[in-house]
């Protein structure tokens, strides 16, 4: 009897979704291409906007658990674009981000601190590894996650079934840091690099 009460109390938890669900690893490449991040300098004299595409990477996220979120986001520095065709080359030239060389602009998310649930999302202070130009910084950025459960249908209309997360951060970081042109040109190419991301990636349905 005991063990019959004990089944049923299980598959109750089981049907109500009270379990902890299990962790999801989401992917960030983007098939539909929508998926990009922007960037701004803004100098005294010029102010330059841009913005890069080249987005991939997996995130393992549990929506029982969200300060355990780990993973890795990519971004290609070619897929990298201005407006203007001729600073777009000097942009990814060797004197500054060298794109032949260092190929990847990457985030390796480590830690979350601050973690609360919002009407938005799950906000959160993301600690993780930065590497930009080969110069690798631990950052603490602001982040914002979205968990939309059986959402993923309706972004792909109807071609998969599964979930969707999105995550949403603004951040700044400096320059020099990373050994791009350290102090020159400041009054056409700012030392803050404001740096904005909200990408979306599906975990299917097995």
């Amino acid at each position: 009897m005991k063990y019959t009460i004990s089944a049923l109390l299980a598959a109750s938890l089981l049907a109500s979704g009270s379990l902890h669900a299990a962790p999801q690893t989401f992917d960030f490449d983007d098939p539909k291409g929508v998926n990009s991040i922007s960037f701004t300098l803004d100098a005294p004299l010029e102010q330059i906007n841009g913005s890069g595409k080249g987005v991939s990477g997996t995130v393992t996220f549990d929506p029982e658990n969200p300060s355990e979120t780990t993973g890795t986001i990519t971004i290609t520095t070619e897929s990298l674009t201005v407006t203007n065709d001729t600073m777009r080359d000097h942009m990814l030239g060797e004197g500054w981000l060298h794109a032949d060389k260092h190929e990847e602009i990457t985030f390796v998310a480590k830690s979350m601190s601050d973690v609360e649930e919002t009407d938005k999302g799950i906000t959160a202070m993301l600690t993780g590894d930065f590497t930009l130009k080969g110069t690798t910084k631990e950052v603490t950025v602001p982040v914002t996650l979205t968990y939309l459960p059986d959402m993923l249908g309706a972004r792909t209309n109807g071609q998969a079934e599964g979930d969707l997360l999105v995550i949403r951060s603004d951040f700044t970081i400096n320059r020099s840091d990373y050994g791009i042109k350290p102090g020159q040109n400041t009054d056409k190419v700012a030392e803050e690099i404001e740096l904005r991301l909200a990408i979306a990636g599906a975990a299917p349905d097995a």
